[in-house]
C-alpha cells in the first residue's frame, strides 16, 4: 500500500514506527533538524551545517547550509558563523581543504589553530585552520566543514 502525503504544510504529531522507502525528499529548518532512528532506536542526527568556500583573497562561500558567514581571521585560519546555533558545543567538526595550484603540497584542515588562545569551538561558530605540514597555515582554495551533533 502507497501513502501520499502532499500540501505545502503537512502536520504530523506522532506516527507509529513503520519502514518508510523510496522516500524522495524530508526537509526540516535548522533548529529543528530531522533525527533518524535506526533499526534499534539508536538516533541519527543528520548534518546541521556545512559549507564549501574559497580561502584565497577575498573568502567567497560557494554552497552552504545554515552558515551566515566565513570569517577570515588571517592566513589559513577562518570562523565558520552558523545562522542556527548548535544545542551545545559537543558537536563534531569534519572537513577537508585543498589547491588546485599544489603551491606547499597537500593541504589539512584542524579546528582551532596551532596556538591555544585561537582555539575556539561555540555554540554560534567554529575555527578551524588549514595548514600545508601541520603547523604551517595556508590559504586553501577549496575549503568544505561539516557540523554533525
Amino acid at each position: 500500500m502507497a501513502i501520499t502525503i502532499s500540501g505545502d504544510s503537512p502536520n504530523f504529531t506522532s506516527v507509529a514506527a513503520t519502514t518508510i522507502t523510496n522516500v524522495t525528499n524530508i526537509s526540516s529548518n535548522a533548529a529543528d533538524t530531522p533525527v533518524i532512528l535506526g533499526d534499534s532506536g539508536t538516533n541519527y542526527n543528520t548534518c546541521r551545517a556545512w559549507v564549501n568556500f574559497n580561502g584565497t583573497g577575498t573568502v567567497a562561500i560557494r554552497a552552504d547550509f545554515n552558515v551566515t558567514s566565513i570569517t577570515d581571521n588571517g592566513t589559513g585560519s577562518y570562523t565558520v558563523n552558523f545562522t542556527t546555533a548548535m544545542p551545545d558545543v559537543n558537536y563534531s567538526v569534519a572537513g577537508g581543504a585543498g589547491t588546485s595550484t599544489g603551491g606547499n603540497g597537500y593541504r589539512w584542515l584542524a579546528v582551532g589553530s596551532s596556538q591555544a588562545s585561537d582555539f575556539s569551538m561555540t555554540t554560534t561558530s567554529v575555527r578551524v585552520q588549514t595548514t600545508y605540514d601541520g603547523t604551517n597555515k595556508t590559504d586553501a582554495e577549496f575549503v568544505g566543514v561539516a557540523i554533525f551533533r
